[in-house]
């Protein structure tokens, strides 16, 4: 079976106004890989966001010329089918975490961040949006060391393997068996990885984690069709 071409990168707008904090975020967000739009105020977050529509949301709660909160609400109107977002403050008071929250941010997080808090998040956020490419090439490249030959195998196997796998999860998530359903999703992340299926592995992630998700569970359903298709 013949693999697709790449699609684009997920987008991320970027928000934050210290330029420190901006290039690890920078960092953290080109390596999973995205595509980040770094901004450091309302005004350039308007400006870029008036023009591109994004993947998500990453917003300082502190701006040199207001709040997160009100720029969310802004990108909000503008963008009525809104992407997910998330924000990051320094603050670690419970009280800056509520109105956030209510605002519409899927979550906060408090700066200083580890690589590993900041991805998860970040692939969480993209993945539950259906963000993520089909097909990451460089990792599977990596993983097999740079051979062509040996992606396009191991791909081969994967998927003529996949149409089982799949029908396992979701008979399993059927009869509520939570355990034979965390051990096919936690081998099939092993063979994601190795063949950079990066939007399914994600999808099969969120639904080890959250196995009564209904939401999960299609989105996981989709992901393995759409690699099928």
């Amino acid at each position: 079976m013949e693999t697709r071409d790449p699609a684009p990168l997920p987008r991320v707008l970027l928000v934050e106004d210290d330029t420190i904090s901006q290039a690890y975020f920078r960092a953290v967000l080109e390596g999973l890989p995205t595509t980040v739009d770094a901004v450091a105020s309302q005004a350039c977050a308007m400006a870029r966001a008036d023009t591109t529509r994004h993947d998500l949301w990453l917003i300082d709660l502190t701006l040199p010329d207001g709040s997160g909160i009100d720029l969310l609400l802004k990108l909000q109107a503008r963008w009525p089918q809104s992407p997910p977002a998330l924000a990051h403050t320094a603050d670690a008071d419970p009280d800056v975490r509520l109105p956030a929250l209510q605002a519409g941010f899927r979550d906060v997080l408090v700066k200083p961040l580890a690589t590993a808090e900041l991805s998860g998040a970040v692939r969480q956020a993209l993945a539950e949006a259906g963000g993520l490419p089909d097909w990451d090439h460089a990792a599977a490249a990596a993983a097999l060391n740079y051979d062509p030959t040996n992606v396009q195998a191991l791909r081969r196997l994967f998927l003529e393997e996949l149409p089982g796998a799949r029908d396992e999860v979701l008979n399993s998530a059927q009869r509520g068996d939570a355990g034979t359903l965390r051990a096919r999703l936690h081998r099939l992340q092993a063979g994601c990885g190795l063949v950079g299926a990066k939007r399914l592995g994600a999808a099969a992630e969120l639904l080890r984690r959250t196995p009564e998700s209904r939401t999960a569970l299609e989105r996981f359903d989709h992901a393995a069709r759409d690699l099928l298709s």
